[in-house]
């Protein structure tokens, strides 16, 4: 019987002793993460809501622009030889069968000045989407045809049937008068069944004479062209010299493509930014001039994407990600409160504690969809805080370590918003940062017995 009562004795001791308790609170922890997995999948789907409706509102308004051109295309006779026997006589001859191909010849100089304006006024729902207005002024000059580089016989020329062919997306979302002057007379442009090519949409002006239009060898053109479109705006070089300039209110665009823009001119601040590129034939390693087909060329296009460098949901992703992080530090300074202050917390205020902290993370993107992730980080952090700080003050019984638990929250809940801001030195500054709080703990827990 005394052995019985000393056996109940010794497993009541245990279950009251520290390591026991640090084991139960390490494993809610783990167990916590259930409830911390399905907030980042409701923050996946938000954020893929988000990307539903911004495909949409791009399907209709316009999405990415992509510049081909402007290219002279002029057809030429080519000639296929076969055999006719005569049924009577049996004599074959050779005959000849004219069929239509085409040349192509891209810009001798290609200029190009393009002014792209942000629409913020497309709000579907909750969901700001922020498109574009592109207005681009062309300009340039077609120098005399080479034909001799593609083998063609100028007599076979059909030089009144030449035209100019553009090739772009977002056909449906150019706003502007399709027109070109070439030596300042004007011609439209109308819209070409699509090819096998279906990136592109093409654009052929109506025939003109060549000879009769050339002018001391040059055909200059310049035109105008208005989109509405999203995400980017691009140019492939098919000038001999291309020169790009772009100007926008957009204040964080990303230059991309297979040629930088120019350091010495190149601006980005509150207010937009300017951009300019000159591209030379020998940059690229492109002809000038193409027979039968023209060429993609899109591994050639550079330009500028206008992206968002702040995404709510990101930011959202990222904070949930030190979930774990949060959890786990403020059941170590409970812990410790604990076992230095010998109160007693019963597993299931740890249980409320984790769930005042989990919920933390569904006010942060319920906030953030109606307002800056700034202000939402703000108000969910407080709103946290506040209740965990008045539930400790009716488990702790005191007013010191309540106070003390506020201001570490206050400081873990700052140092995670910083290291979110952060993105160069985002690892830096949270090494550093675990490096104290370990340094931390090691000190409060130095007299700590854990035997008991």
């Amino acid at each position: 019987m005394e052995n019985q009562m000393q056996e109940n004795q010794n497993k009541g001791s245990f279950f009251q002793s520290t390591t026991a308790k640090m084991m139960m609170v390490g494993l809610l922890t783990l167990v916590l993460l259930i409830p911390l997995e399905f907030v980042k999948d409701l923050i996946s789907e938000r954020s893929q809501r988000k990307q539903e409706v911004t495909d949409e509102v791009t399907q209709l308004w316009g999405k990415d622009v992509l510049f081909y051109g402007p290219i002279m295309q002029i057809p030429y006779k080519t000639y296929e030889e076969y055999n006719v026997t005569n049924p009577k006589t049996k004599v074959v001859t050779i005959e000849k069968k004219a069929t239509i191909s085409y040349a192509y010849f891209f810009p001798e100089k290609l200029n190009n000045t393009s002014n792209v304006k942000k629409n913020t006024s497309l709000k579907r729902g909750i969901y700001n989407n922020v498109v574009f207005t592109a207005n681009m002024n062309f300009d340039g000059h077609f120098s005399k045809p080479n034909f001799e580089k593609l083998n063609i016989n100028e007599g076979d020329l059909l030089w009144d049937k030449a035209s100019i062919v553009v090739k772009t997306t977002n056909l449906k979302s150019i706003k502007s008068d399709l027109k070109i002057k070439l030596n300042n007379q004007a011609f439209s442009f109308e819209s070409k069944p699509e090819d096998e090519d279906a990136i592109y949409g093409t654009l052929v002006t109506n025939t003109f004479n060549y000879k009769t239009l050339v002018n001391n060898g040059k055909i200059d053109f310049n035109f105008l062209m208005q989109y509405n479109g999203s995400n980017s705006v691009k140019f492939i070089p098919v000038g001999k010299i291309t020169v790009v300039n772009i100007d926008s209110d957009w204040e964080s665009p990303s230059y991309e493509g297979a040629f930088a823009a120019n350091d010495t001119t190149k601006i980005i601040n509150k207010k937009g930014f300017h951009a300019d590129w000159k591209i030379l034939d020998i940059n690229r390693t492109f002809s000038q001039q193409y027979v039968d087909k023209i060429p993609n060329l899109n591994e050639y296009s550079f330009g500028a994407k206008l992206i968002e460098t702040v995404n709510e949901y990101q930011q959202n992703e990222r904070a949930s990600k030190y979930g774990f992080l949060m959890i786990g530090l403020t059941f170590l300074v409970f812990f410790l409160i604990q076992s230095i202050s010998k109160i007693n917390i019963h597993i299931f205020q740890y249980t409320m504690l984790g769930l005042a902290l989990i919920m933390f993370y569904t006010l942060l993107i319920s906030i953030t969809e109606h307002s800056s992730f700034a202000f939402a980080y703000l108000i969910a952090s407080a709103s946290v805080i506040t209740m965990i700080v008045l539930y400790s003050i009716s488990i702790l019984k005191n007013k010191k370590f309540p106070t003390f638990i506020g201001l570490s929250l206050v400081a873990l809940y700052t140092f995670i918003f910083v290291i979110i801001q952060l993105e160069n030195y985002a690892l830096l500054v949270g090494s550093i940062g675990l490096f104290i709080i370990l340094g931390a703990v090691m000190y409060f827990s130095r007299k700590i017995d854990w035997g008991k």
